[in-house]
């Protein structure tokens, strides 16, 4: 079978590995940006997880000429309005990291209740090439904010989501298990149809929509 080259488009090395997992069920060779020498930071300063994704992905397929996949993810804290949303990874500011973050939403979630602690996870994800966007979805996962860090596993805030119909936070959970209902492998697999025309361009559309 043909294979297509994508290039993963982002420097965070998490979901680099995310991604390379979820893509290893298609026709499709991941790339990181790293094995290209290219290095590129795009501002994700757009008010949607679409808009960030859509330059990103523009942005990397442009700069490297191949087929590149983004996503722009983000999670969503019900009591709190939907904060931090799209901007997940960068209120707390550039130097902040991932345990920072983690830290800031458990203090500012101090005292309510589990009932109150309603979250979810939502991603964009992106394909296009240089010319522009030749895919999108959108995958999201409901839960809610634990009461403290569980797990050494995922990246990000798994430490401290508990995914619907699970005891513990997505950080506790197999890798394996995480990538089959993580709200970026819903993403992943509503491009299932598109990951497998890069390969197969003449291929058809699968009309059955859980194949």
């Amino acid at each position: 079978m043909n294979t297509a080259t994508i290039l993963i488009a982002t420097n965070n090395p998490g979901k680099q590995r995310e991604l390379a997992a979820l893509l290893a069920a298609y026709p499709v060779r991941p790339v990181r940006p790293s094995e290209l020498g290219i290095t590129l930071e795009v501002d994700e300063d757009g008010q949607t997880y679409a808009e960030n994704a859509r330059r990103k992905a523009i942005a990397f397929a442009r700069a490297s000429g191949l087929i590149a996949l983004a996503d722009d993810s983000g999670l969503e804290i019900s009591v709190l309005d939907g904060w931090p949303g799209p901007r997940s990874a960068r209120w707390a500011g550039p130097a902040a990291t991932d345990a920072d973050r983690r830290a800031l939403v458990l203090a500012r979630l101090a005292g309510v209740p589990d009932q109150d602690r309603r979250a979810r996870f939502v991603c964009h994800a992106v394909l296009a090439n240089p010319h522009g966007i030749l895919a999108e979805a959108e995958g999201t996962l409901a839960g809610r904010i634990a009461t403290s860090e569980q797990g050494q596993g995922g990246f990000g805030y798994d430490a401290i989501f508990v995914p619907d119909g699970y005891p513990c936070t997505l950080a506790s959970l197999p890798e394996e298990v995480k990538n089959r209902l993580s709200h970026r492998a819903q993403a992943i697999s509503r491009l299932r149809d598109a990951l497998r025309r890069l390969a197969c361009p003449d291929s058809t559309p699968s009309s059955d929509p859980t194949s």
